[in-house]
């Protein structure tokens, strides 16, 4: 999830296109995501996307540059050419090919509710009824629970980033909370704050509003950059490299 970016000295021209060997990728990121992205106490970005990122820079013997935003802002961010990428956690849909390109696959992350153990909620609009589900701004997760539950008496509360989320399902303001899966077993449930918390029932599949796994964003009109990008993943998935980061990170298979 990484993005090729080329620097103002090499200048884009009137028309956006990017140089056939950009020396600097610029990619958008929010470090909230554990273990996807996050920042080390030194500040330091880290995690699954930070790596491949750095993997796919290193084919294209580029520098990367990740330029942290909050992921409801980032498809404007890109459009506006803030940066050329976005490497975050960002899935495919429909409704977001309306407004730019993707590279092709990085990985799958399945969606899953969270909520109290013992609690007996499903992620259904019949079981949470009533209930309070927090979620982030302009991911598929909102777009799933608005599309879903939200007519059907659940209240949705959105938030800017995924910190705030579990910050109020554990002091109680939220019953319940939707994000990936593998986000919220390493982010969360497995540290100290997201102990009495569990999974609350299975995986969700809905292809329209929670995608076909994650990618880059790009925008449209970029498609040298799209081009390189891609041959960068297969040559990193090819000569074993993939491999060697994501048994840094989990031990099943995310492809």
């Amino acid at each position: 999830m990484k993005k090729l970016v080329i620097v103002a000295a090499l200048a884009l021209g009137s028309t956006g296109a990017f140089a056939k060997d950009p020396s600097v990728i610029r990619f958008g990121v929010d470090p909230t995501y554990a273990p996807f992205e996050s920042k080390a106490p030194d500040g330091k970005l880290l995690g699954f996307d930070i790596d491949l990122g750095n993997a796919i820079c290193a084919k294209l013997h580029a520098k990367c540059v990740w330029v942290e935003s909050d992921f409801d802002g980032m498809i404007p961010a890109l459009k506006a050419r803030k940066f050329d990428g976005i490497l975050s956690s960002m899935n495919v849909t429909e409704k977001r090919m309306r407004e730019i390109d993707f590279s092709d696959k990085l990985y799958n992350a399945p969606s899953r509710l969270v909520a109290k153990k013992g609690s007996n909620l499903l992620p259904t609009a019949e079981s949470l009824k009533g209930k309070r589900v927090g979620v982030v701004q302009g991911t598929i997760h909102e777009a799933y629970a608005k599309a879903h539950w939200e007519q059907q008496g659940v209240t949705v509360v959105q938030y800017q980033n995924q910190s705030r989320v579990y910050e109020d399902l554990q002091s109680g303001r939220l019953d319940a909370t939707l994000q990936h899966a593998i986000e919220a077993d390493v982010g969360f449930l497995k540290k100290p704050g997201g102990q009495g918390f569990a999974f609350a029932g299975p995986e969700l599949q809905d292809p329209k509003t929670l995608g076909t796994g994650s990618a880059v964003g790009l925008r449209k009109e970029d498609a040298e950059l799209k081009k390189s990008i891609n041959g960068a993943i297969a040559a990193i998935i090819k000569d074993g490299t993939y491999k060697q980061i994501e048994q840094k990170y989990f031990s099943f298979n995310v492809y």
